[in-house]
C-alpha cells in the first residue's frame, strides 16, 4: 500500500542547502518539461533491448497565445517529484548550511551526533507505463529511500534504482508501489534539432514548490559539461528558470517532447541566474538499454592528451590541425599492452576521423570494451596504424583526484636543470637505469610550469633526442627558436610523460 503524505516538503531545506554551491549540480534542482503521453514499452513489459520512440520530424507550426498552456497541461502528468533520503553524520557539511532546520532523526541539543536521514527534493519524468522513471544520477545517488508523487495526487509511491551512469548524470529508478490509475508517459524528441533561439519548457520542484513551469529558449548547444573530472559532456544550455529542485526534470521542446534533462545551474546564490543546463535526451535515451541492467560500461585506452595547436600541427607532419598528442600512458592500461608512445599523434579510431580531444574521447567511450580498432598515428612526422584492445572506463577511479600537476620553469623555459646523480635517482624512487637531466628548481608562470614541469623530474629526451645529461639538454633546449615548442620527455617514479613547452 502507499503511503499517504505530501511531498511538498520544506521549501526553506533546500534554498538553504543550495548556498552552499557554486556551480549547483541540479541533481537537488529540478526542471521539468512536458511531453505528449506515449508508451515505451506494452503495459507491465520491460523491453531491455528497445528505444523508447524519437520524433526528429522538424518542428514547425505557429507559436499561440496557448502554445504553452497546452503544453503544460498536456505533459504535467508526466512528471513527477521525488524526495530521497540518505544516510549521513550529523556533523556532516550539509549541517553547517541547514543549521537548526528539523531533519527527521537529528539529534537533540546537548546529544551527542549519530547518523540521520538527511533529507532533498528532486524531479523525474515517466518513460514506461511498467512505472519506469528517468532522472539525474545525482537526486537518487547513496538514497535509502525513494518517494515519488504526482500531479494532484497527495499520496507518495516507493521507488527503487535500477541503474546509474555519473558521467551523463542520469539514473533510471522504478515503483514499488503503483498509484491506482494510467502513469501518463513522455515522448522523445530528438535533440540533435536543437539550435540557439528555440522554444523550451521546463516542469519541476523548485524549492519543494511542486510542479511548477517555466519557459525560455535554448542559448547555446554543445557546451561542455564536466560531470566527471576530465572528460565532458556536451550539454544544452538554456535560460528557462532552473532551480534547486529542478533536477531530473525534462526540457521540452514546442511539441512536448523531451529534449534534455536538467542537469545543473551556474549561480551564486540559491536560485535560477539564467544559464542553466540540460543533458541532451539523444545522449540519455542511448544508454536506456543498459541503464535498464543496472550497468553502463565505456571504452578506454589508458591514455592522456595533449590538443593539437594551430602552431605546431606541422611539427608533426600533419597538413592540417587534427587529432589528439598522446602526453601520459597509463600503466597498466590498454595502451601500456599496445605499442603507441609518447608523442604519438592519434589523427583516426576504427576508420573514422579524429578531429580533436572531445573527438577521441567520445569515440573510445562509445566502444564496446574487448573490441579490437586501428588507431591511425602519427609518429616522428610518419602515418602509421595501430591495433589496441578496448578496456572498460572505470568511472570511480576516474574521479579519483589526478596527482598534483606541475609547478616548474627557468629563463627560456623557466627551469633550472643539473645533472641526475645515482643517489638523486635513489631518492627519487625512479626506475632503475634512469638517465637524464633533474629539474631542480622551476619559475612560477614560467613556460616549465605552464607546460607541467616540477621539480624532480627527469627530462630523459627534447625533441625526441635523448639526453643523459643537463648539458645534453640544455644544448637541445637552446636549438629552438623563442616562440616555438620544444616536446620533453619527462621521468617521475611512477610514469613518463610527453610535455609540450612554448620557449618564451
Amino acid at each position: 500500500m502507499a503511503t499517504g503524505r505530501h511531498t511538498l516538503f520544506s521549501g526553506a531545506l533546500i534554498a538553504v542547502t543550495s548556498l552552499a554551491v557554486g556551480a549547483v549540480i541540479t541533481a537537488r534542482l529540478d526542471l521539468v518539461s512536458s511531453s505528449a503521453a506515449q508508451t515505451a514499452t506494452a503495459p507491465g513489459t520491460v523491453n531491455s533491448s528497445a528505444l523508447p520512440p524519437m520524433n526528429s520530424e522538424p518542428i514547425t507550426g505557429e507559436l499561440t497565445a496557448t502554445t504553452f498552456r497546452d503544453i503544460a497541461r498536456a505533459q504535467s502528468p508526466m512528471v513527477v517529484n521525488i524526495r530521497t533520503e540518505s544516510r549521513s553524520q550529523g556533523n556532516d557539511l550539509l549541517r553547517q548550511f541547514l543549521g537548526d532546520l528539523p531533519q527527521p532523526g537529528a539529534p537533540s541539543p546537548g546529544r551527542p551526533s549519530r547518523q540521520r536521514p538527511t533529507v532533498a527534493a528532486g524531479t523525474g519524468f515517466v518513460i514506461d507505463k511498467a512505472g519506469y522513471i528517468v532522472t539525474n544520477n545525482h537526486v537518487v545517488e547513496g538514497a535509502t529511500k525513494i518517494e515519488v508523487s504526482f500531479l494532484d495526487d497527495d499520496e507518495a509511491y516507493e521507488a527503487r534504482i535500477v541503474g546509474r551512469d555519473r558521467l551523463t548524470d542520469s539514473a533510471l529508478i522504478e515503483l514499488t508501489e503503483r498509484p491506482p490509475y494510467p502513469l501518463s508517459v513522455a515522448s522523445f524528441g530528438d535533440s540533435a534539432q536543437m539550435e540557439a533561439g528555440d522554444w523550451v519548457m521546463a516542469i519541476g520542484n523548485p524549492f519543494g514548490l511542486g510542479h511548477t513551469v517555466t519557459v525560455g529558449v535554448v542559448s547555446a548547444v554543445g557546451r561542455p559539461f564536466d560531470q566527471v573530472p576530465g572528460r565532458s559532456q556536451q550539454v544544452i544550455q538554456t535560460d528557462a528558470a532552473i532551480n534547486p529542485g529542478n533536477s531530473g526534470g525534462p526540457l521540452l521542446n514546442l511539441r512536448g517532447e523531451v529534449i534534455g534533462i536538467n542537469t545543473a545551474i551556474v549561480s551564486d546564490r540559491p536560485s535560477n541566474l539564467g544559464i542553466g543546463f540540460a543533458m541532451p535526451i539523444n545522449t540519455v535515451r542511448s544508454l536506456l538499454p543498459q541503464l535498464r541492467t543496472g550497468r553502463v560500461t565505456r571504452g578506454v585506452i589508458g591514455i592522456e592528451i595533449l590538443a593539437v595547436t594551430s602552431d605546431d600541427y606541422q611539427d608533426h607532419g600533419l597538413s592540417e590541425r587534427m587529432g589528439a598528442i598522446i602526453s601520459r600512458i597509463t600503466r597498466g592500461g590498454p595502451a601500456d599492452d599496445s605499442t603507441l608512445e609518447l608523442g604519438d599523434v592519434i589523427v583516426s579510431f576504427d576508420g573514422e576521423r579524429v578531429d580533436d580531444i572531445a573527438s577521441l574521447q567520445a569515440k573510445v567511450v562509445d566502444s564496446r570494451p574487448g573490441t579490437v580498432v586501428e588507431l591511425g598515428v602519427y609518429r616522428d612526422g610518419e602515418p602509421t596504424s595501430l591495433p589496441i584492445t578496448i578496456g572498460e572506463l572505470d568511472l570511480e577511479d576516474e574521479g579519483r583526484p589526478a596527482a598534483v600537476r606541475a609547478e616548474d620553469l627557468n629563463t627560456g623555459f623557466g627551469m633550472t636543470l643539473e645533472d641526475l646523480a645515482t643517489e638523486s635517482a635513489r631518492e627519487l624512487r625512479l626506475p632503475r637505469g634512469t638517465i637524464g637531466a633533474v629539474v631542480t628548481n622551476v619559475e612560477p608562470g614560467g613556460a616549465a610550469q605552464t607546460g607541467g614541469i616540477r621539480p624532480g623530474d627527469v627530462i630523459t629526451a627534447v625533441n625526441r633526442s635523448g639526453v643523459g645529461t643537463a648539458a645534453e639538454a640544455i644544448r637541445e633546449l637552446n636549438r629552438v627558436e623563442s616562440g616555438r615548442t620544444a616536446y620533453l620527455l619527462v621521468v617521475r617514479p611512477d610514469e613518463e610523460r610527453f610535455l609540450r613547452l612554448r620557449k618564451d
